[in-house]
Formats: C-alpha cells, sequence, structure tokens
C-alpha cells in the first residue's frame, strides 16, 4: 500500500484561527480523504507554532503568561477538527517533549553546518527573521509593511545555508523537490540564484524572554523558531526515537507533500530543504503553495478589524457549505476574496438553487415513477456514460495537480448534465427547473 504524508505549516498561537488557516487546513483535508479513498495509507498533520517571540508578545499585550496564551490558542486551533469537519492524524504542539527532543536532535544532526559568529542587521518580528536589503520593499518587510523593523546586533548561532546553492537550485529547477504552482517554483528559484547567505538559527536568551527551546549545550541561545517550527512535520512522526512511524511515512514513504501559503514559501522551499540535507534526512517531494483569503478586497489583519473566524461562517451557514465555499470560490493558486454578500451568492446559485433543485428534481421523478429497477450501463444513453467518464478524468487529473477550484467545476459539470438529461428524458412528467 502506497504511503501519503500531507502536511499544513503550523500556525503561531499568538491569536486564534481565521479563515486564511481554514483554507489551508480543508484542502488538506480535502487530499488526505482523496487519497484514502484510492486505497493508500494517509498521516495528515497539523498544529501549533508556540515558541515564537511574537507569542511572548501577544501574551504580555494581553496581561498573561505566554503559556497560558499558547495553551487556550493552542485549543482554538484543535477545535477547528470539529468546527471544519477534518481527518488529521495528528496534531502536533512544538511545546510538547517529543517535539522538544526532536529538535534538540535535529540540531545535532545539522551540526557540522553550524557555527556562531556577532550579526547585526535588522529583524521583522511578524516574520521572526533577518532581513537583507534585497528582502526589503521601500525600507519594509513585504509581509508587515506596518511593523517596524528592529536593529539587531548580538552573537547568534549560523546555518551555512549558501555551502547548499547548488544542490538547492539543481532539485527545485528538475522537479525532485516539485514546487506548484510554477510561479512559486520560479519564486524560490529566483531567491536561490540571487546568492544564498547564510542566516542565524538561534536568539540570545535575553531577546528571546526565555521562551522557546535551548541550543543544546548552550544556556544562553534559544533556537530560532523557523528551525524549531520546521521540523514538526519529522518531529511529529517520532524522529526522536528514530520510529517505525517515522521510517515509514518520511525514509521511506512514497508521498510526502507541504500544503503551505505564499508568505512562508523560502522557509519551506530553501531553508527546509537545507537543514535537511545537512541533517542526512530525505526531503519532501511535493510543495503546494497556495494564495491567501482576503475579506471584502483587504488583506486580514488584526488591525483593520477585519478578522473573520471559521466558527463564525460555520455557526450561520453549517460545515459543508464553508468547506465547499473556500474550496469553489477561492482559486488553489491565487488570492481569493471572502465576503459574506459573496459567500450568500455562492450558496443559493451552487448550493440551493443547483444542487438542491437536482436533488429536488430526481427525488420528484422517483416519488412519480415509484419502484423501478434501473441498471446505469443498460438504461443511460452511451453518450451520456461517455460524458460521465471524460469528467471523471478531468476531475482525477485536476485533484491531483491541486487545482481544487476546478476540481469543483468538474464536478459541476455533472450537475449540468443532469439537469439536462433529465429534462430530455422526463418532459411532461416532473416539473420543469426553477
Amino acid at each position: 500500500m502506497k504511503t501519503v504524508f500531507i502536511s499544513t505549516a503550523i500556525p503561531y498561537t499568538n491569536s486564534v484561527p481565521h479563515l486564511g488557516f481554514a483554507l489551508e487546513i480543508v484542502q488538506a483535508d480535502v487530499l488526505a480523504r482523496y487519497y484514502r479513498i484510492k486505497g493508500e495509507d494517509v498521516f495528515f498533520l497539523t498544529g501549533t507554532d508556540e515558541n515564537a517571540l511574537k507569542n511572548v508578545i501577544a501574551a504580555r499585550e494581553l496581561g498573561m503568561e505566554t503559556k497560558d496564551l499558547v495553551d487556550k490558542n493552542a485549543a482554538e486551533f484543535r477545535e477547528l477538527k470539529e468546527i471544519l469537519n477534518l481527518s488529521w492524524s495528528d496534531f502536533i504542539r512544538t511545546t510538547e517533549q517529543r517535539h522538544r527532543e526532536g529538535v534538540e536532535k535535529f540540531w545535532l544532526a545539522a551540526g557540522r553546518d553550524i557555527y556562531k559568529k556577532k550579526y547585526k542587521g535588522l529583524y521583522c518580528i511578524g516574520c521572526e527573521e533577518f532581513k537583507t536589503a534585497k528582502d526589503l520593499v521601500n525600507g519594509c518587510c513585504p509581509e508587515h509593511s506596518t511593523t517596524k523593523l528592529e536593529k539587531v546586533e548580538e552573537e547568534n548561532y549560523f546555518f551555512r545555508l549558501s555551502k547548499y546553492q547548488e544542490q538547492l537550485e539543481g532539485l527545485i529547477k528538475s522537479d525532485t523537490l516539485k514546487i506548484i504552482p510554477e510561479v512559486r517554483k520560479n519564486e524560490a528559484l529566483s531567491f536561490v540564484r540571487q546568492g544564498l547567505e547564510d542566516f542565524s538559527i538561534s536568539r540570545s536568551r535575553k531577546r528571546a524572554q526565555g521562551w522557546g527551546i535551548q541550543v543544546p549545550g548552550d544556556d544562553d541561545q534559544v533556537i530560532y523558531v523557523w528551525l524549531d517550527a520546521l521540523t514538526n512535520y519529522i518531529t511529529a512522526l517520532g524522529y526522536a526515537d528514530s520510529s517505525a512511524k517515522f521510517k515509514k511515512y518520511w525514509q521511506d514513504g512514497n508521498f510526502i507533500m507541504h500544503m503551505i501559503g505564499k508568505g512562508v514559501n523560502r522557509f519551506h522551499s530553501v531553508y527546509w530543504p537545507a537543514m535537511l540535507l545537512s541533517a542526512g534526512i530525505r526531503l519532501p517531494g511535493h510543495i503546494f503553495v497556495h494564495g491567501y483569503v482576503t475579506i471584502n478586497g483587504q488583506k486580514i489583519s488584526k488591525s483593520l478589524g477585519n478578522v473573520v473566524s471559521p466558527d463564525e461562517v460555520v455557526s450561520k451557514y453549517g460545515i459543508d457549505p464553508v468547506r465547499y465555499y473556500l474550496l469553489r470560490e477561492i482559486p488553489s493558486y491565487e488570492d481569493g476574496d471572502f465576503s459574506y454578500k459573496k459567500f450568500e451568492e455562492r450558496y443559493n446559485g451552487d448550493l440551493a438553487n443547483g444542487l438542491g433543485n437536482l436533488v429536488a428534481r430526481v427525488a420528484a421523478l422517483g416519488e412519480k415513477l415509484g419502484p423501478i429497477s434501473f441498471n446505469f450501463e443498460k438504461d443511460v444513453d452511451k453518450n451520456i456514460r461517455v460524458s460521465c467518464e471524460a469528467v471523471f478524468g478531468d476531475y482525477v487529473r485536476h485533484i491531483e495537480e491541486f487545482r481544487l477550484n476546478e476540481t469543483l467545476i468538474d464536478v459541476w459539470k455533472l450537475v449540468s448534465l443532469a439537469d439536462k438529461y433529465i429534462n430530455k428524458k422526463n418532459r411532461g412528467r416532473l416539473p420543469e427547473k426553477t
């Protein structure tokens, strides 16, 4: 049996879940269900990133202990399993002991490429990353333009990313590390070709305010949150203990895919593969990079007050309509917008009038005709069977290319086909479509 490993990125616990992450985890859930239906052995992972400085800052602003805030918000993310009807296999918190032990092991495994030096630079709290001049747009972080960059000077540990430039370019260019869609592949290649620089993988304990995983053998340094967070994909599988699960789904696995947002493409497509190469661990095969959900045309932002929670929308409309909207209305490869007006238009147009009307007509036909024997192969026109097979072929192709919005368009072709067939075969026996 083929193994399939699918993961989402793990969100920070400085706040509660919003629709942007709901999109990612629903997309991942759909793929996990699809591969299970095909009879494959699927491990679907999600979790929370709890060792970030931004979690410490958020807790302080709320007058809370950091642990209390991350515990509270991690529980909110875990509850998405019921809120969005998710089928994940495991939920990893980066404050768990199994994760901490795995991170420490990973650090030591990559030790040949780790060294210590003094550094001075601009730091973006939003990204939890040092920025160079080439990263900035008009002197600001392109992802967090309203967040002031902090000037930082300290001694940290660094990872020899520059060592892997040629190897990473080859892996990405050849699709050995397949980044989807093409625009995100080109984005990663462009970053690599500009010249990779070694990057800081620790922070002073003082600046981290004592929160995070200590660098093995150095009480004064905390492991950089991105090195810490990225290893969740293997620590959840039991990397710390070299478990059978880690061997089965990762080292010997058939299919490994990370589903992530475009804002963290570089970390997953460049930094993570380089660190895996250093530690002697296999690379993922696929990285699918989706766009953002905007709210009424604006990026989701607490400062703008436009954060919409999945629970809020599900409470109003139900689980399946929310999942449907996220998959159908948001282009899988691009940004897409949410508004209650658009939601209701899609809900009424597709689900109520489209699918709902078809179900009602078929039910009415069944009631009118009474019990009958029916054989799809014999009793349905051959051209209808051919059309259904063609649609199914498109469906499989689109879902395996991770074009989930187009996969739903394929499904809707069947709804239209069924409507036309009923009209043709049952004129005068059924009410016309309303």
